[in-house]
């Protein structure tokens, strides 16, 4: 076993894992990346489908990227950002206001995405407070929904993996029954329904709507739920239904901001606004831990007011607003904008679709093909007509997992979901080489 492989055994309790799997696959030592594809300490090269948990937007090493951060790092590296700012928080403010959703003009800046989310909760809770409905101390969320990992986090995540052990720490939450258009209740599918699935939302914002503060869901895509997609119409009811009951509209664009869904962000396929968003994984092209709560002026003016009357928003992060993450962060949307990032991957996503269906759509172990944008999922089963999948026991998903990364390819499942979410700036060649890999990978397995 190579040295540093053995010392990172040795220190390293690696995030999400059984350290016992480690045993069969020990650590893969990175030593360099470039675009979408890494090399390990032995030069083998991996294609890196997953962007490195969903956040490397323009590919690694970067050049434009690395320029700013290069730049900024001899002048500012970083400040309290209490009572101090600097210009790239200044003008990334400036260009991200520009494309956000209209109305969301505050921002608040942490440095990860749980952060983010757990800023938007508390900020939620204080409007209701100081806006004269003290009685709102509840949140909704969707059922298989995934928020981050801090224990407000977790309370309106719905997962069992990440949530079940820590429910006595968490907070009391209210669950509605999440969209699930491979396997709906009602019988339709997610290109001709009227989202009839809406209505587990009505009957708990009937129930419930009047102590509720605020409600979070990842717009149009369930990311860790296995990549499951939803129609837009759910969040133009969503957004009406909050609207009624003077509830609090969250949106989690940690995992589907700058592009990652065709449009800039999620919500813009449904053409409503949230009144509090959360920003982070490709905010900064995967380089920098940053993120930011962004809200209305009308949720900002709840808490404007002489100091000695409470009303401040006493939430802190000691990197918040840090210098070199805003400067990767301008250039990132320097880059989306002077090379068309967005409409380029939209056209590179037809291919993929084409391809993936061409080589799986009629596969006995594929369920469904689903696919938003560069994001695309195969749904494994064991039957296809019934739906039934792979008993979780067996880690199908996991096993192909390693059989691809042995031949070079990180295709990091959800469960028995494997899914493709590669840079935006992947081409047609590392598609198919790409596609060849989970194909091979696939048979060796399910065979």
């Amino acid at each position: 076993m190579n040295k540093l492989v053995e010392k990172d055994l040795k220190y390293v309790w690696h995030p999400c894992s059984q350290m016992k799997d480690y045993e069969d696959l020990p650590p893969i030592i990175i030593k360099r990346g470039k675009g979408v594809k890494l090399y390990d300490i032995n030069n083998k090269e991996y294609l890196d489908i997953v962007s490195s948990w969903w956040c490397n937007l323009l590919g690694h090493s970067n050049s434009k990227i690395n320029k700013e951060i290069k730049r900024q790092l001899d002048k500012l590296e970083h400040v309290i950002f209490a009572n101090f700012s600097h210009e790239p928080a200044i003008k990334l403010c400036e260009e991200l206001i520009k494309i956000l959703p209209k109305g969301l003009c505050k921002f608040n800046f942490s440095d990860n995405g749980s952060a983010s989310v757990e800023c938007a909760l508390k900020m939620a809770f204080q409007y209701h407070y100081q806006t004269g409905s003290p009685q709102k101390t509840k949140f909704m969320c969707l059922s298989d929904g995934y928020h981050g990992e801090t224990i407000g986090a977790l309370s309106v995540g719905m997962l069992d993996l990440y949530a079940k052990i820590y429910k006595p720490m968490l907070m009391d939450t209210i669950q509605i029954n999440a969209p699930d258009c491979y396997r709906c209740p009602f019988g339709k599918c997610r290109d001709n329904c009227d989202v009839e699935c809406f209505k587990f939302a009505e009957e708990q914002f009937e129930m419930h709507g009047a102590k509720t503060a605020g409600i979070i869901v990842e717009p149009i895509l369930q990311g860790s739920a296995g990549m499951r997609i939803y129609p837009p119409l759910y969040l133009t009811k969503l957004r009406k239904l909050c609207d009624e009951y003077n509830v609090i509209l969250i949106a989690d664009e940690i995992a589907t901001g700058f592009g990652r869904t065709g449009k800039m962000f999620a919500f813009d396929h449904a053409n409503v606004s949230p009144d509090i968003m959360c920003i982070s994984k490709g905010l900064t092209g995967g380089y920098m831990p940053m993120a930011i709560t962004v809200t209305t002026q009308k949720i900002y003016d709840a808490f404007y007011d002489d100091y000695l009357k409470g009303k401040a928003f006493m939430h802190s992060h000691t990197y918040s607003g840090n210098p070199l993450g805003c400067s990767a962060a301008l250039a990132v949307q320097n880059i989306l904008r002077e090379d068309n990032i967005v409409e380029k991957s939209n056209k590179t996503a037809i291919y993929l679709n084409e391809k993936l269906k061409e080589r799986f759509l009629s596969h006995k172990n594929v369920g469904e093909i689903r696919s938003i944008n560069l994001i695309h999922a195969l749904e494994l089963v064991k039957d296809k007509n019934t739906k039934e999948g792979f008993n979780p026991n067996l880690r199908i998903g996991y096993q192909i997992y390693k059989k691809a990364l042995s031949k070079g390819l990180i295709l990091r499942p959800l469960g028995n979901v494997l899914y493709f979410n590669p840079p935006l700036i992947i081409n047609k060649k590392e598609i198919d080489k790409a596609i060849d890999i989970c194909e091979s990978a696939m048979e060796e397995i399910l065979n």
